[in-house]
């Protein structure tokens, strides 16, 4: 395993936004799959059903449904080809390592909980690479000696 992504960067892969050049770039450079765990599987589709509901709301936020759709469409597709991975975790070591990022740097940095959780579950994959376009993240895993190359 080398790299591990962040919603971020997900959200960039799938999404017409300012950073999505740079993520397919880099996702179609890949040597190997895109590794991703269920808690990120989770925050990525619900990011995505999250801005339909937004633009139900307001059509000037999120997107229309059908794009949603569309976009988890294409997501799924990637995962059946095997060009993204769902890998299994041990939830107790990762909650583990979660804890004492926290307990090390929320305090100062104010970390969220799903940048934790997601930063704690490259540590114990053991990816030497974390993928984000969130730039606090981005400072957590470098601060874990992870290369972010984004």
């Amino acid at each position: 395993m080398i790299a591990y992504p962040d919603t971020s960067f997900l959200c960039a892969m799938y999404r017409n936004q300012v950073n999505s050049i740079e993520a397919a770039r880099y996702f179609s450079q890949m040597p190997e799959p895109l590794y991703i765990t269920s808690p990120l599987l989770f925050e990525f589709r619900q990011s995505i059903r999250w801005q339909a509901f937004l633009n139900t709301k307001d059509s000037s936020k999120g997107f229309h449904k059908t794009t949603a759709q569309a976009v988890l469409s294409k997501f799924h597709a990637n995962i059946a080809s095997g060009a993204i991975v769902v890998l299994p975790v041990d939830w107790a070591d990762v909650a583990s390592i979660a804890e004492h990022l926290s307990a090390q740097y929320t305090w100062t940095k104010g970390y969220r909980g799903f940048d934790v959780i997601h930063v704690a579950t490259a540590l114990h994959l053991g990816a030497t690479e974390f993928l984000s376009f969130d730039e606090k993240q981005k400072e957590l895993a470098e601060s874990e000696g992870l290369h972010v190359p984004l």
